[in-house]
């Protein structure tokens, strides 16, 4: 838009310019006062979507302090939900798809309580099996956490922000922590063989052809690609042990 409309502009110029010669400077004036007042009108507009798009994913927020679903005696806040929402919400938008919309509604509530069911339930299993996050661990990733802002000050600003206190935090982290300790060592990807490499590469071969995109190298994706097999037959795993651990566990959705 604004190329099109600077090329309108630039083509009037010389016109007036051979037709009148000497109201150079008054042309040039208003002819950019246009282009500034497109680029303006356009940036409000695309505020204006933004904003509308925004107030549509916090409205299916829940209440913070709502109990959304109990599992054992764990019970799960809408704060939870809430979290576990946005992170769904930004993966779906990432790739083209409107969350907000009336069909897709209901899959990202439905998505949201099944990730927060699953996770507990593998927190509660790694509890049972002994693993712990030590207060170095948990000081560490603090910091790390703490480095994304430019000062201790900020830092406590976003975190009043997002109505998270410093011990919710640390649980949070400690949390993350037992569970990557219980995904390492409880499901094990297997070897991956270059077989099923291959087999991957020239898959994504095929379709890179089909749609005319330059397809690299295989020794050049090959780590990424046996990184990606890795995390999905990681993820096959957990998904199995969620649904055995779902068949003794006392769950109750609430919303």
């Amino acid at each position: 838009m604004k190329k099109i409309m600077f090329t309108l502009i630039t083509g009037l110029m010389a016109v007036v310019l051979a037709a009148c010669g000497g109201n150079e400077e008054s042309k040039e004036a208003k002819n950019d006062d246009k282009v500034k007042t497109a680029e303006t009108d356009q940036q409000k507009e695309q505020q204006k979507l933004m904003e509308e798009m925004q107030k549509k994913l916090e409205g299916q927020q829940v209440d913070e302090k709502k109990i959304v679903a109990i599992v054992n005696d764990k019970e799960i806040l809408g704060s939870d939900y809430n979290s576990a929402l946005a992170s769904i919400q930004g993966q779906m938008q990432q790739m083209g798809q409107d969350p907000t919309s009336k069909e897709a509604a209901e899959q990202v509530k439905k998505q949201t309580i099944d990730s927060l069911v699953g996770q507990t339930l593998l927190l509660q299993e790694a509890d049972k099996k002994g693993y712990k996050a030590s207060e170095v661990d948990i000081n560490k990733q603090l910091d790390e956490t703490k480095k994304q802002f430019k000062t201790e000050k900020e830092f406590k600003t976003a975190l009043k922000k997002s109505g998270m206190g410093m011990k919710t935090l640390e649980t949070q982290i400690a949390d993350d922590i037992k569970l990557k300790q219980y995904v390492e060592k409880e499901a094990t990807a297997g070897e991956i063989t270059d077989e099923e490499i291959q087999k991957t590469y020239d898959q994504y071969a095929e379709q890179g052809k089909s749609t005319g995109q330059e397809v690299p190298k295989f020794e050049e994706v090959k780590p990424q690609i046996e990184q990606s097999i890795h995390q999905q037959k990681q993820h096959e795993k957990l998904a199995q042990q969620v649904e055995e651990l779902k068949k003794n566990a006392k769950i109750d959705i609430k919303i």
